[in-house]
């Protein structure tokens, strides 16, 4: 008996239990359909996980002074870090504190940061208003500012109105020459919405005293290389301070929340993928009673075919390419399902996103499925006796 008459026994065999198959399908469609909406929203939100920490510079570590130490960070710090380390891309040293700013309408108090050019680039800010500090504000001590949104928000109504005004702090007036977007990041101890830029220099000379705190960005080749970067640094700074105790700051690493919440949300994945596997598995004993059933019916065919002289194989054969011809028709009609799901997701706020590998899993477990529960009732298909087949009643 050939492949193709074979092919063909099953194909008819399917088409005249239409309804029959479509109920042992069931398990099959729902399973694939679950695995490649599991995966695509693991994917998704991996994805959406990278996207929240890229806007936290989840590849930079920031070192500052502890809150129960005397030691300010210095630029020889970072000299000694930019020395040492192998993993640094870039760099940056920049001052932090809280100043109480006035305009002519209103008062805010918040963040300080006396920074240099570079600083805009390194944080991936962008302007709503106006432009961020430049070289020649750093090199001549310039009295102006680039201020946060929540910033130009209370005390102007909205960045562009904010542009060319003047604020007053400790006694000196300075230009507000931009306003940066809103981006939610943190900077140090103050949040960039919230906080006040000045050149480094011209912070340094007129805002002294408490409030000159130093700090380092540091920044990694990528997210990936942060953790090491931030060991590397704690390694360093040891080294350096060995004789007082060891590292005497304080190191934020935004990189190794992101591995955290990235871990999170594939052990998530792999949970909701073993719910999809249960469900198949299911499916699966489905096909394996609509097998014994179909063996049941048809043992008197069995028989004649056998008495024709059809070997086990081909016996074999038959029932196996039908379980597995069920599982196919199976995942075809699951992965078609999801099709449908997917563009509904975006109404439950679960971010989905489809990939290549998650219908290639889904049609594999589905194989997997009809080829293993198809197997035994396949098998005692095989085995039976023509001489009783032909009897069976």
């Amino acid at each position: 008996m050939r492949t193709s008459e074979i092919l063909r026994s099953v194909i008819a065999n399917i088409l005249s239990n239409k309804f029959r198959v479509f109920l042992t399908t069931l398990g099959i469609i729902v399973g694939s359909a679950t695995i490649v909406l599991v995966i695509s929203i693991g994917v998704g939100g991996q994805k959406s996980v990278e996207e929240q920490f890229a806007r936290l510079n989840a590849d930079i570590i920031t070192v500052m002074a502890g809150r129960n130490t005397v030691t300010q960070i210095s630029p020889e710090d970072l000299e000694y870090i930019e020395e040492k380390s192998t993993l640094l891309k870039n760099s940056e040293i920049f001052l932090q504190g809280n100043v109480t700013a006035s305009s002519s309408y209103e008062e805010f108090s918040g963040g300080a940061l006396g920074v240099n050019e570079s600083f805009i680039e390194l944080n991936n800010f962008e302007m709503a208003s106006g432009y961020f500090i430049e070289e020649e504000d750093v090199s001549r001590r310039q009295k102006v500012v680039t201020i946060g949104s929540e910033v130009a928000l209370t005390l102007y109504g909205d960045a562009s109105s904010a542009i060319g005004e003047t604020l007053t702090i400790s006694g000196r007036r300075y230009e507000i020459i931009g306003v940066l977007e809103a981006n939610g990041k943190m900077v140090g101890f103050s949040s960039a919405d919230e906080a006040i830029f000045f050149p480094y220099t011209t912070y340094e000379s007129y805002i002294t005293g408490k409030n000159l705190k130093p700090a380092l960005m540091l920044q990694a080749y990528s997210v990936d290389e942060t953790k090491l970067l931030y060991e590397d640094v704690i390694n360093i700074l040891n080294l350096k301070y060995m004789s007082s105790g060891g590292n005497p700051f304080m190191i934020r690493d935004a990189g190794s929340a992101l591995t955290a919440a990235e871990d999170s949300a594939k052990m998530m994945t792999v949970l909701l993928t073993s719910v999809a596997v249960i469900v198949l598995i299911v499916g699966g004993i489905g096909i394996m009673n609509v097998l014994f059933v179909s063996v049941k019916e048809r043992t008197k065919e069995i028989g004649i075919l056998k008495a024709l002289g059809a070997k086990r194989k081909i016996i074999l054969l038959i029932f196996l390419f039908e379980s597995i011809a069920i599982s196919i028709i199976g995942a075809v009609v699951g992965i078609g399902l999801s099709f449908v799901i997917m563009p509904l997701m975006k109404y439950t706020g679960i971010p989905a996103i489809p990939s290549a590998s998650a219908y290639i899993v889904a049609v594999v477990f589905a194989l997997f499925t009809g080829t293993f529960f198809g197997y035994y009732p396949a098998l005692s298909a095989s085995k039976l006796k023509p001489i009783d087949a032909l009897r069976y009643e």
